[in-house]
């Protein structure tokens, strides 16, 4: 909130209860304030410096101010990101547009801006019409949806992994992942003591920021073909790591998952670059078609799940996505448009 409106609600409060009131009130404000910047997860709060970034190169470009949330500058700035917005001149991908969009909207009112809901509306409807004309022109942007992985892949990978350290830390990273659908946040913010053996496999509890529950815990049972069992792959790992680097490693205080340099050198906990970065890297040392992204392994259980016959429930449930998800059900219709597919065997 602006100083000077937080000094004017200060002083209403004042009037309303008395000076001392008005005080305890403005530091209950000061410590939702810090809660609030506690609780955004990281890559929340870098997509929203990332786009403030790029709604200032838009406003320099264009001379306008910073801190006006028009209708017409809005408008302006979607179709400015789509023409040259990315810093070598290209357009963005409309995926991306709106992302921004969104982002700059947040931004814009928490320094005070008014932004109408029928502005930013009419400045998505703007986005959407500007992508339109982009895919009549025949101009298709962005990646599109990851990969996801298979249990090919997940062969393919285990094989590849080298007997080192470093080797067995990846097939561990990938062959756990895969099991709960992870994110690439997600093994960057594991501890080992999250990671808690069972008789029947792994409980793995994951901090997640995408619901309300704040932790969520995973069943990893064993896997029948040894290969690719996440359970021996993270004992493996593990062991070993205790061994070439000593006993501090067996700590649950330590990351679950290593930097590892090339010299075999610990650099510290793995961050969500790092165990995006390492999984492309590992799909390809292993020869997979297309390279895997961070994305691939949530998307890989969700559709292989459903492919063995899963129930979407128990999926949503393993994978912590909300049931009945889009996203989920998205990822599952690209296994499904033949098999489940509504006009087969209808004569």
């Amino acid at each position: 909130m602006p100083a000077d409106e937080r000094r004017l609600l200060v002083e209403q409060w004042a009037r309303r209860h008395g000076v001392d009131a008005a005080q305890r009130l403005a530091e209950a404000e000061d410590l939702a304030d810090v809660v609030a910047a506690a609780i955004t997860p990281h890559n929340t709060a870098d997509t929203y410096a990332k786009s403030w970034r790029v709604w200032q190169r838009f406003c320099a470009a264009s001379r306008l101010p910073e801190l006006e949330g028009s209708r017409g500058a809005l408008v302006a700035f979607v179709a400015w990101m789509l023409r040259e917005g990315q810093q070598g001149g290209k357009g963005y991908a409309p995926s991306s547009a709106s992302t921004h969009l969104a982002a700059v909207v947040v931004g814009l009112r928490e320094r005070g801006v008014a932004v109408s809901a029928d502005d930013q509306a009419e400045a998505r409807a703007g986005l959407e019409g500007l992508a339109v004309q982009l895919l009549k022109a025949g101009e298709r942007r962005g990646r599109g949806q990851a990969v996801g992985a298979d249990l090919d892949g997940l062969r393919a990978i285990a094989r590849a992994c080298p007997d080192t350290l470093t080797g067995d830390r990846d097939k561990a990273l990938v062959l756990i992942g895969f099991r709960y659908a992870s994110r690439s946040q997600d093994p960057a913010g594991l501890l080992a003591g999250d990671v808690i053996p069972h008789p029947r496999g792994l409980l793995v509890d994951i901090l997640t920021g995408k619901t309300k529950h704040s932790v969520r815990t995973a069943k990893i049972p064993y896997d029948d073909e040894p290969e690719i069992c996440p359970v021996r792959a993270w004992s493996a790992y593990r062991a070993r790591l205790v061994a070439e680097h000593g006993a501090r490693w067996a700590d649950p205080a330590t990351p679950a998952f290593v930097g590892i340099d090339r010299w075999g050198h610990i650099t510290g906990g793995m961050g969500p670059d790092s165990v995006t970065r390492a999984i492309k890297r590992i799909s390809v040392r292993a020869g997979v078609p297309i390279a895997w992204t961070g994305h691939s392994l949530r998307i890989g259980l969700a559709s292989v799940a459903r492919r063995a016959g899963r129930d979407s429930i128990a999926i949503a449930d393993q994978g912590g996505w909300a049931r009945h998800s889009r996203s989920m059900l998205g990822y599952m219709q690209r296994e499904d448009g033949w098999n489940d597919n509504a006009a087969a065997g209808l004569t």
